[in-house]
């Protein structure tokens, strides 16, 4: 595979965990729903959709800067990559066996919806599941890292995890929020309640798939 048709695996692959995370009850959306039938306005729905789309953003980059200033280590690049896959697997192996949700969570109240959803984003590594998607993009781009200016490689790079971000978080928000106005204007919370689907075991496999994969493109 070549360099451009790896990178646009690579931001399909940026896409395709957005719409994941969104689908994952555990991201949010069913909060959105439950603070629109409350309050009997969908204006609501949209305004909580818009507060977890915050929180999740600022999680992913949260994630994603730290990254960002460890590639000036250029000649460590490769080491960074492997380092960043063996997380992604630990973590997916850890919550497979740990499959508790984090209790702080339930402290946070329902007003807060941001800082939920920041929280529940960093406690699940949905950010963690991104570092090696991203990696891949920088090198794919940064085909003369060796003679860039320090000052060119972090904006550079800077640059391209906000666009990694963002393009994350709005293909989250638009998956989440189907289900959520699905399930607000024809099926309500009652069938929320008995069609509940868990994917804290495909979660913990796909984060240990993520860093595999990103081990395999290295060889």
């Amino acid at each position: 595979m070549d360099t451009a048709q790896t990178a646009t695996a690579l931001w399909w692959a940026v896409v395709a965990s957005g719409i994941y995370h969104g689908v994952n009850p555990g991201m949010g959306w069913p909060l959105a729903v439950s603070a629109a039938l409350m309050e009997r306005s969908r204006g609501s729905l949209y305004k909580a959709l818009t507060a977890l789309a915050g929180g999740h953003l600022v999680a992913m980059a949260a994630v994603l800067f730290p990254f960002t200033v460890m590639l000036f280590l250029v000649e460590w690049q490769r080491e960074i990559q492997i380092g960043a896959a063996c997380l992604v697997i630990a973590l997916g192996a850890y919550l497979l066996i740990n499959r508790r949700h984090p209790r702080f969570l339930a402290r946070v109240p329902p007003s807060r919806l941001a800082l939920w959803s920041f929280l529940a984003a960093m406690a699940h590594g949905a950010g963690l599941m991104l570092v090696p998607i991203y990696l891949g993009i920088c090198r794919t781009i940064d085909t003369d890292a060796g003679h860039a200016a320090a000052a060119d490689l972090m904006a550079a790079n800077a640059g391209i995890a906000i666009v990694v971000a963002l393009a994350h978080t709005l293909a989250m928000t638009v998956s989440g929020g189907v289900f959520a106005l699905g399930i607000y204007h024809w099926l309500g919370l009652k069938f929320l309640s008995k069609t509940w689907f868990n994917l804290d075991v495909v979660w913990a496999l796909s984060l240990i798939g993520v860093g595999a994969l990103s081990l395999g493109f290295l060889h």
